[in-house]
């Protein structure tokens, strides 16, 4: 299994917007081969900390989705979104091996 996270930051006040849009996401990443799992972590003690967490069945697969047309037109439609202090918003990525469950 490999799990990728992708940790940002926004205002606070911004947070709740910002989770709006991934419970309301377009979820062409749910019909990727290999995907396994989609959650979004908000930090306890700092609301305008987000992590996307997904989990692939390998990272052949998750780097076969990172290449794909459907990855460029979800983050090209980041690229415009209205609220250009969110637009801007450059994630964290970090990626692991599971390598023991």
């Amino acid at each position: 299994m490999y799990i990728v996270h992708s940790t940002f930051k926004v205002p606070p006040e911004k947070a709740q917007e910002v989770i709006s849009i991934y419970q309301n996401r377009s979820r062409k990443v749910d019909k990727a081969e290999g995907f396994l799992r989609f959650l979004l972590f908000q930090n306890d003690k700092k609301q305008g900390e987000l992590t996307v967490h997904m989990e692939w069945e390998s990272k052949e697969h998750y780097l076969k989705w990172v290449t794909s047309s459907e990855f460029k037109e979800i983050h090209d439609l980041e690229k415009k979104y209205p609220d250009q202090e969110l637009a801007v918003v450059i994630p964290t990525v970090e990626k692991f091996k599971v390598v023991a469950l």
